[in-house]
Formats: structure tokens, sequence, C-alpha cells
């Protein structure tokens, strides 16, 4: 396997761990209040109240809210949902560094921002809604981690784009032979033939040009 096929092949599993992360987080936000219940239930079945009792008693806290807010003002709820929306839409735009890192590598810092914005967030709005300190720094926590396979796979983009000569998926086609000694020049108005030998481009206006073989 070849360096840059290994690259390749790393980012990729990095960059699916990460959306599969961030689905599972998204998918999650849409059954709040039936996760709450058994997560009540899975502590108290551990007896967890009895080690961890401020953690308990926040899960029942927001239980009831969630349960009262359920039943009285479900359209509380409705947030929460494009929350998870939220996600699964941020999720789908992975797909571009998926099919090609360098061209989107973009996508990775704009992630990198955004976790990064999760700190402030936690540390402003979390003592405003009345989150305690412990759970504000949970909250801090998915940035942190949510991170680190985003640094790892922007490290092996950098690494990929300076392995010479790098050629996008898209440039790649566009680069290939047609076939018949006419080749492909890609144009500010689209895709233009370039016959052999000739070198002229059959079209008018800028181009990066293709010589026929």
């Amino acid at each position: 396997m070849s360096d840059r096929a290994a690259l390749l092949k790393g980012i990729r599993v990095w960059l699916v761990l990460f959306v599969v992360c961030l689905v599972l987080s998204g998918a999650t936000a849409f059954p709040l209040v039936h996760e709450l219940h058994w997560t009540e239930d899975l502590l108290r079945s551990l007896s967890v109240p009895r080690y961890l009792p401020a953690l308990t008693d926040w899960i029942e806290h927001v239980r009831r809210g969630l349960d009262t807010a359920d039943s009285d003002y479900p359209f509380l709820l409705y947030g929460t949902d494009w929350l998870a929306f939220a996600h699964l839409v941020i999720a789908v735009a992975f797909w571009g560094p998926y099919r090609d890192p360098v061209r989107n590598v973009w996508v990775v810092e704009f992630a990198m921002i955004a976790c990064a914005g999760i700190i402030p967030l936690a540390l402003v709005c979390g003592p405003i809604r009345g989150i305690p300190f412990w759970w504000s720094v949970i909250d801090m926590s998915f940035g942190v981690f949510g991170v680190i396979p985003l640094y790892v796979v922007r490290k092996k983009i950098k690494r990929l784009e300076q392995l010479a000569p790098y050629t996008s998926a898209v440039e790649g086609r566009v680069g290939e032979t047609l076939g018949g000694g006419l080749a492909v020049a890609l144009g500010v108005g689209g895709v233009d033939r370039v016959d052999e030998g000739a070198g002229e481009v059959a079209g008018g206006g800028d181009h990066r040009g293709v010589a026929g073989a």
C-alpha cells in the first residue's frame, strides 16, 4: 500500500468514527423523555445514589422537568428535535472530506472551531440556565474529545496534500484521456475539448490546458 493510499484510508477511518459518534449524539436527542426514565432506573438498579447522590438527584430533577414539558408544554421538546436534526445535517457534510480530503479540509477545520466553541458556551450559558458546574465540565469534554480525531484527520490531510503530485477526485476524472487523441480541459465556461498536438482549446475563456498524448 502506497503512502497516499495509507493516508487516505486512515483519514476515512477517523472520519467514519467521528460521524458515527455525531449521528449517535444527534439521534439520542429525539427520545429524551424515555432516555431519562431508563437512565434513572439504571442508576438506581446499580445503587449509584449511594455513591453519587448529586448525580442521581440531578438526573431525577431533569427527568421531572422533561416529564412536565412533555405533558404540559410538548412544543418545548420541538427544540431538541431540531438539535438532533442539526447533528445529522452536520454529519452529512463530512461526505465532502471523506470523498476528497484535501479539497474539503475546511469542513474538518470548521468542526474543530465548533468543538472549541463548546467550552465558552458551557461556561457562559451553563450558569444562566442553572446547570451544575460539574455537568458543564461533562459538556465541555465533548469538545475536548471531539477535537482529537479531527486534529488527527487534519494532520493526515496536510501530509496527503504534500505528497506530489496530488490530484483531487474531480481533477482526476477531468484529466482522463477520452480516446482518439483527445483530452479535456477544465475551463471557466465548463469542459472543452483539446485537439491532439494542436494545443488549442475548442472554446473561449481562460483555461487550465491539457495537451493530448
